[in-house]
This record gives structure tokens, sequence and C-alpha cells, in this order.
């Protein structure tokens, strides 16, 4: 009878024991999904893409070098056409004005003249249009070309910009081949690829971009052809001068009733 009641005695405490480990497992089980539940006052869940612009993975080059081969050479324009000029505050630049990020405007510009030419292409090509934008301040100035896909599915358009010194004119700049320095491929729900020129830095010396070089010129040889599509080396100038000539015209003074 003893030896009865000391198994019984024994027995009670494994199953209490395993009783209290269920529980724990349990316990920490559920734990994940309260922790991820919505809570009042909790804040959101920011999600970071950081883009790797001075040294693209071996896929986003494939891609980069596929867009731009889909760039047509000789394209069939539509008959409709737009050239806007413009002056605008470096706080409140155009949206066409803001595909390179990267470039370098000048803080102690209090504005900047820029030109825009948009075409159209005919209906059977990949790109529905082809917006220039040329844009100067006191010491930069920045070339910009943007190809919007007509039907995005995956990319949504193009961008190709290239950046001088405003120590020269935009006459003399649109005359040379300007190197581009920035490509973005903006795409359909997924994060943008860039390639960008990266100088060096503090921390180290600049990264080797001789990979990314023959993307670079295949690039910059786009923007020359489509300067001569666009007649971007005597419209640029010219609409240029004519900003300028109404920044600084002054209004003439209204001869009143008596005179």
């Amino acid at each position: 009878m003893k030896l009865f009641l000391l198994k019984c005695r024994v027995l009670s405490k494994h199953l209490a024991v395993l009783t209290i480990l269920v529980l724990v497992a349990i316990a920490a089980a559920q734990q994940p999904a309260q922790s991820t539940s919505p809570q009042a006052g909790s804040k959101p869940q920011v999600k970071v893409n950081i883009l790797n612009v001075c040294t693209p993975s071996k896929n986003e080059q494939q891609e980069i070098a596929s867009a731009l081969a889909h760039v047509p050479k000789q394209p069939l324009f539509s008959t409709d056409f737009e050239v806007d000029r413009g002056r605008s505050t470096l706080e409140q630049r155009p949206e066409f004005l803001q595909a390179g990020v990267n470039a370098q405007f000048s803080a102690e510009s209090a504005s900047a003249t820029w030109v825009r030419i948009r075409r159209e292409f005919s209906v059977q090509a990949l790109f529905s249009t082809v917006q220039y934008s040329f844009s100067v301040d006191s010491k930069d100035m920045v070339e910009t070309l943007v190809f919007h896909v007509r039907d995005p599915k995956d990319l949504l358009e193009i961008s190709i910009e290239d950046t001088a010194s405003a120590v020269t004119s935009p006459a003399a700049m649109l005359g040379t081949s300007t190197p581009a320095n920035r490509i973005k491929l903006e795409r359909f729900g997924k994060s943008s690829v860039v390639l960008a020129r990266c100088s060096a830095t503090e921390p180290g010396p600049a990264p080797d971009q001789t990979a990314y070089e023959p993307l670079f010129q295949t690039a910059s040889a786009v923007v020359t052809n489509y300067r001569s599509l666009l007649g971007a080396r005597r419209t640029v100038p010219d609409e240029l001068s004519r900003t300028k000539s109404v920044a600084t015209s002054k209004p003439t003074a209204k001869k009143s009733a008596r005179d």
C-alpha cells in the first residue's frame, strides 16, 4: 500500500511538470502572433529599399542594357509636339527636372532657367513619348532624357542624365557629346534600377566602375542621337535667350487717362 501511494505521488509530480511545460510552449507559440497584431498606438512598420547605384548587380546591368537596346535609333514621330520654357526657383523645380536627383544644383542660385521638348512616337512603338529637358543655373547645366513606356507591365520609364559646369555656354555643351552620368529604370511594383557615376568619398576611393562603362557609353550615344532628332542644339539656346529676355525686361509704365 505504501509503495502504491509513493508511485502515485511521483506520477502526479511528473504530470504537474508536464502541464507546466505544455503551458509554456503554448504561450511561446502565441507570443509572435500577439506581437505582430495591430495595437492601439503602435508605430507602422516602414520598409526601406537601399539602391546600389554605384555597383548594380549583373541582373540589374542586364535590365539596363535591355532597356537601352529597345530605344529606337530612327523613330517615327507623330505630328504632335511640345516646347516649353521657363524659370523656376530651385526649391520648386518642375517634376521633369527632378529625374536626376544626384544633380548638384547651386544653393547660391535663386532660380534656374529651363527648356523642355516633348515628342510622341507612332502607335507601333514601345514608347509613347520622349521628353527632353535642359536646365541651367549659375553653377550647373543638367540635361535629362526620359522615355515613357506605352503599355507598362514591368518597365515604366527610362531616364538618362548628364551634367556639365555652367562655366561654358549651353550651346557649347550641346555641341559636344557630354557623357551620361546617371541611368534610371522606373519599374512597376518594384524598386528602381539606377546606375550613376560615383566619385571618391572620405572613407575610401571611388569604386571601380570599369565594368559599367559600356552602359554609360550606350546611354551617352542615345542622348547625342536624340539631341539631333529633337533639334535641341538649335531650340534650347533660342528658348533660353527668350527666357532671359523675359526675366530682364521691365514692365513699361502705363499712360494715365490725362495723357
